[in-house]
Parts: structure tokens; C-alpha cells; sequence
């Protein structure tokens, strides 16, 4: 793991959709599919990997939020989501429930 991907694992926090609209407003979020690592993300954005990201963007892995998305998650009271702030964006994954 690189040192750049560590570092950037210890920074991934848990926050609410309500803290997250204010860097929607400036389309600063993209979200991140579950599938993929959150710092390993993280880490091609801050490399300024082109062709990674821009496959994950073709195929839909990373995204800007859908207007479903948005209303969806407007009307979902409390919604949580992994984050990672990777200057001028903010990654975001959906929470899963934990399995009992």
C-alpha cells in the first residue's frame, strides 16, 4: 500500500447527507460505487491519474450525485456515508447496514 493510500485510509470518516449538501451545492461531491476502495480513489484523484479515474467515471463506479440520488437521500432522515476529502472534492460511499 503506497503512502499516500494510508494516509488517506485514516482520514475516511463517517458523516451525515446534511453536511454534505453544502459541497453538493458547489459540485464537489463525487460518489464512490461500494465496489471500489475509497482510499484507493482517494489516491488516483490526489496522483491526478487520469486514465483510472476516467475509467471509473465510464463506467459508472464514480459519479456526481443523480438528481434521484439527491432527492432520495433529501428525504432519507439522517443517511450516513463514508467520506474522504481529497481537495476540491469530498468522496463520498453510501453506508451499508451492518449484517448481524
Amino acid at each position: 500500500m503506497s503512502a499516500i493510500k494510508e494516509e488517506l485510509a485514516t482520514k475516511i470518516d463517517s458523516t451525515d447527507w446534511l453536511s454534505l449538501r453544502a459541497h453538493l451545492e458547489r459540485g464537489g461531491v463525487i460518489v464512490v460505487d461500494p465496489m471500489l476502495d475509497l482510499a484507493e480513489v482517494g489516491t488516483a484523484v490526489a496522483n491526478d491519474e487520469v486514465k483510472t479515474v476516467e475509467r471509473w467515471l465510464s463506467s459508472g463506479l464514480v459519479s456526481k450525485p443523480s438528481a434521484e440520488q439527491i432527492k432520495a437521500w433529501d428525504a432519507e432522515s439522517g443517511k450516513s456515508f463514508l467520506c474522504l476529502i481529497v481537495s476540491p472534492y469530498v468522496l463520498v460511499q453510501e453506508e451499508r447496514p451492518v449484517k448481524v
